[in-house]
């Protein structure tokens, strides 16, 4: 039997199946007019966490669509910042990084 001598988390990233958008790829999906107002969390870039929700063809539209909604929309009697802070909350509650 051999023995394998790498480390475990090489081991587990060589077991992952997922695979994962590229920035390149995710900026594809960004409209080309960069000067017109951008949305609120565009960075220039794509943050690990929205990486890993689009790698999912089905469900990552989706979320992002309810996120979207939650988020922007005009219902409800939160304003946008009470709504950032309890999504903060609820991220540092759950330690997320994100």
């Amino acid at each position: 039997m051999a023995i394998d001598k790498q480390p475990a988390a090489k081991q587990a990233a060589a077991e992952a199946w997922v695979k994962m958008p590229t920035n390149d790829e995710m900026m594809a999906n960004v409209p080309a007019d960069r000067d017109s107002p951008v949305h609120p969390y565009d960075f220039g870039f794509m943050p690990a966490m929205g990486r890993l929700i689009m790698a999912h063809g089905r469900i990552g539209p989706k979320f992002g669509a309810l996120f979207g909604e939650i988020m922007f929309s005009e219902e409800g009697s939160l304003t946008r910042a009470e709504r950032e802070m309890v999504a903060s909350v609820a991220a540092a509650g759950q330690d997320c990084h994100y």
